[in-house]
């Protein structure tokens, strides 16, 4: 008595299919936006949820998420400066500098271009 061979594993799970260009559009100018208000959370999520389902958001997110680490980075070294009083300053610098940077991206992204923001430690690609 032979036994019929066992049964191919299934998939652990279903593999989303690829976004829509206008959708990797739209999802990397709200992942750029997110940084504003959500910190650096937007964008983890974004990469997280989203790295796979196409290039282009793949960049901006993992872009995203770079530039949001080097930000809250920026502003750790800033709070002991502020002891000294010149902290103020350049965490008032850096919010301004993070602010601009991200309506750009957000822009760039929005009109289909590659954007990696400057000034930016890549931690994620």
């Amino acid at each position: 008595m032979t036994m019929p061979p066992p049964p191919p594993p299934a998939q652990p799970y279903p593999v989303a299919p690829p976004l829509r260009p206008e959708d990797e559009k739209l999802w990397a100018t709200l992942t750029h936006l997110s940084g504003i208000f959500l910190s650096f959370v937007g964008a983890l999520v974004v990469y997280l949820v989203l790295r796979d389902r196409g290039p282009f958001i793949r960049a901006h997110s993992a872009a995203a998420l770079n530039f949001q680490l080097t930000v809250l980075i920026a502003a750790f070294v800033c709070i002991p400066l502020s002891f000294i009083g010149i902290g103020f300053l350049l965490l008032l610098a850096v919010g301004v500098y993070a602010l601009v940077i991200e309506i750009v991206a957000a822009v760039k992204a929005s009109q289909g271009q590659w954007y990696t923001p400057p000034l930016s430690i890549r931690f994620v690609s």
